[in-house]
């Protein structure tokens, strides 16, 4: 199986490249951004590889992180959604981007991924809702002053008490995008002054529900 690949980019198509490792060329399906985060032809580049193995055919499958390839794993384990919803989305969201909707349950960003209807990102959202791969950067799923329209002179407020809210219930055994998801349920309905213990007593009534 392979896990990584080191090579040159040799030839980008629409929605695949092929990676000149020591003279092998394989081909590689990746996602919109992926491919337009490579370099011209002839650069050095290095991806992270997922392998999907069929009855007729191995499918190279790479991504520019660790991190976007475990995002595209947890995709694929939602009900309705195979490689080219998975890489619709991460084409379309970055994993911050994503684990934010996740956490907020903004259908409504996900959805916006091509191929991804109100059924599958509802799906998408309530499926992983309590998961997210252990890399994932808490503080950029967490910028309190883009997700939740907080105003700026209150926004460093809001993402300190947050921090502390979501670590506080992680410590308590809530996985984080759970934790996340709670918390910000709670910011909602709380005064944009709420301190950290507002909101974790809020965030433990809303994982109540």
């Amino acid at each position: 199986m392979i896990g990584k690949l080191k090579g040159l980019v040799d030839e980008v198509g629409a929605d695949w490249l092929i990676v000149d490792v020591n003279g092998v060329g394989y081909l590689v399906t990746c996602s919109r951004r992926t491919l337009d985060a490579l370099p011209e032809p002839g650069g050095a580049v290095t991806l992270s590889i997922e392998t999907k193995v069929s009855e007729d055919a191995i499918r190279l499958v790479g991504f520019t992180s660790d991190l976007e390839r475990d995002w595209f794993r947890l995709l694929l384990s939602v009900q309705g959604v195979g490689t080219r919803v998975a890489l619709g989305v991460l084409g379309t969201l970055t994993p911050a981007d994503l684990a934010r909707a996740i956490a907020l349950e903004d259908k409504k960003a996900v959805s916006a991924a091509p191929g991804v209807g109100p059924k599958v990102a509802a799906r998408i959202v309530a499926e992983l809702k309590d998961k997210a791969p252990a890399s994932t950067n808490l503080n950029a799923v967490l910028d309190v002053g883009v997700a939740l329209g907080v105003e700026e002179s209150a926004a460093r407020n809001h993402s300190v008490a947050m921090r502390d809210a979501i670590s506080a219930l992680v410590n308590l055994g809530y996985p984080q995008v759970q934790a996340a998801s709670a918390i910000s349920g709670a910011v909602k309905k709380l005064e944009s002054g709420a301190t950290a213990e507002q909101l974790i007593r809020q965030g433990l009534k809303e994982l109540a529900r």
